[in-house]
C-alpha cells in the first residue's frame, strides 16, 4: 500500500492481482471517501478499507476493463455502496468475464452501474469533491477524476508511458489530445495517480514522456 496527503484529502493506492492494478481509496477530513476502480481480491481491499478507518460513499470507475472492475460486485455488496461509471463504458463493462476468460482469469461479473458519470460531473463524500474529466482514446467511456492536488487517471497516462490502444474501442491520437486537454492543462505539480504503476506529476510527464513530445 502507498499513502500520500494532498491538503485535508488522503490518498492511498493498494496493487491487487495478477495484472498488479491499483485500486485507489481516497478520502476527506470526516473520513468520508471513495473507493475507484477495485480491480481484484475484494476480501484484501475491504481488509485495507477497514484498516484505515474510511466509510466508503460509493465506487467509482475510471473506465470498464475487467481488470479494473473484478472485485465491484462483492464490494458493492460488503459496503451497500453504489457504483458509478460512464455510460460509455457499459459494453465493455457487460463483457467482464468474457474479457477475463480470455486470459484464464477467475472474474465475478459485476451487475450493472447504478449511477452515470459524465464532464463535469462534481462527486461530494463529506468535504472531498472529486470532478469528473472525459478521456476516452484507451477505452470507450475512460474518465478521470481530479480532486485538489492530485488526479486519479485509470490507465491514460503513466510516469513515462500512455495507455495501450491497440485494444478494442482504442485511438491513440484521441487519447494523446484528451491527456493534453485535461490532464496537462493542470498544474506541474498536481499528482497523477494512474492504475497501473507508481504516481508521476504533471510537469514531470510534460517534460519528459515521449508520448508527449511535439
Amino acid at each position: 500500500m502507498t499513502a500520500s496527503t494532498h491538503g485535508e484529502t488522503h490518498l492511498a493506492f493498494l496493487t491487487t492481482g495478477p495484472i498488479q492494478e491499483n485500486a485507489v481509496l481516497v478520502w476527506g477530513p470526516q473520513r468520508l471517501g471513495f473507493l475507484i476502480d477495485p480491480g481484484d481480491e475484494a476480501p484484501r481491499i475491504l481488509a485495507w478499507i477497514r484498516q484505515l478507518g474510511v466509510s466508503v460513499q460509493a465506487i467509482l470507475l475510471t473506465h470498464a476493463h475487467f481488470d479494473h472492475i473484478g472485485a465491484v460486485q462483492p464490494l458493492r455488496e460488503a459496503l451497500g455502496v453504489p457504483v458509478y461509471l460512464h455510460p460509455g463504458g457499459a459494453d465493455l463493462y457487460r463483457l467482464g468475464a468474457a474479457s477475463a476468460a480470455r486470459w484464464n482469469l477467475p472474474f465475478v461479473q459485476p451487475d450493472a452501474a447504478d449511477h452515470p458519470l459524465s464532464a463535469g460531473q462534481q462527486l461530494q463524500a463529506g468535504g472531498l469533491i472529486l470532478t469528473v474529466r472525459d478521456l476516452p482514446g484507451h477505452a470507450p467511456g475512460h474518465v478521470v477524476f481530479v480532486g485538489e492536488g492530485f488526479a486519479v487517471v485509470g490507465d491514460t497516462l503513466f510516469a513515462g508511458s500512455v495507455g495501450r490502444t491497440d485494444l478494442p474501442g482504442g485511438d491513440h491520437a484521441l487519447l494523446v489530445s484528451g491527456i493534453r486537454r485535461e490532464l496537462l492543462s493542470l498544474p506541474d505539480e498536481l499528482a497523477l495517480y494512474p492504475g497501473h504503476g507508481g504516481p508521476t506529476t504533471v510537469g514531470r510527464e510534460r517534460a519528459s514522456n515521449p508520448f508527449l513530445r511535439g
